[in-house]
């Protein structure tokens, strides 16, 4: 029973890997089309935001870059991007969606981060910090390539999110947590958070102003997204 539970979670860590390589792979595809790129433009943001942070966590761990040996991700991102520009209709509201499927690839990655320091003996506080990793940093190299201030820069609760939604899968991890709660619960708290600030456009503030609510249209400036 115990080795059918642990195949069951590691198949169930495994889809929700390749679901947040399309999801990133697409809300890289959609910010290319915002800056008017072409077919390449959109193949190369696209896979790099879907690849960019775990290719990230793992030069961190000193572990093998997992696509240099099983391409299917690499594949996976590629298909997304490229069905992204044929299919999805021009038009501003397509925009709209990148923050929904940004959010949806964050919820992913910051279980699968995690879950992957912790299998190679990282200590707990170093897995929540790679959980975050994984799940933003190919939102930022997405951001830098199409000349936007990196969405974490802008005061989104967006590393924050990441980071609540790490936390609460490695808590409970430590606390040997049955399966498959933590990832359900990891999951869950990225995407509500980052979902709340997306519907009610709660951002963090400078000094003095520390939580700001209001909801700013994401592309009236288009060198930042809020």
């Amino acid at each position: 029973m115990e080795a059918d539970a642990k195949m069951v979670v590691g198949f169930g860590l495994e889809m929700l890997t390749y679901f947040g390589d399309v999801v990133f792979a697409i809300s890289g595809a959609l910010a290319a089309g915002r800056r008017r790129l072409d077919l390449v433009g959109y193949l190369m943001v696209g896979i790099v935001t879907g690849i960019g942070g775990g290719t990230l966590r793992d030069l961190i761990l000193h572990r093998p870059v997992w696509w240099t040996r099983d391409p299917l991700e690499l594949w996976l991102c590629a298909g997304a991007a490229f069905a992204t520009y044929f299919i999805v209709p021009d038009s501003i509201r397509r925009y709209r969606a990148i923050k929904w499927f940004d959010a949806l690839g964050l919820a992913c990655f910051s279980v699968v981060g995690s879950s992957i320091a912790l299998k190679w003996n990282a200590h707990a506080t170093v897995a929540v910090f790679l959980g975050m990793v994984t799940c933003t940093g190919g939102g930022v190299i997405r951001d830098l390539l199409i000349n936007v201030r990196p969405m974490i820069l802008c005061g989104e609760l967006y590393a924050l999110a990441a980071g609540c939604g790490a936390l609460s899968y490695v808590v409970l991890k430590e606390f040997e947590t049955a399966r498959p709660w933590p990832s359900v619960v990891g999951f869950l708290v990225t995407f509500l958070l980052r979902g709340a600030a997306i519907v009610f456009g709660v951002r963090l503030g400078p000094p003095g102003q520390f939580l700001r609510i209001g909801r700013p249209d994401m592309y009236e400036v288009k060198d930042k997204w809020s």
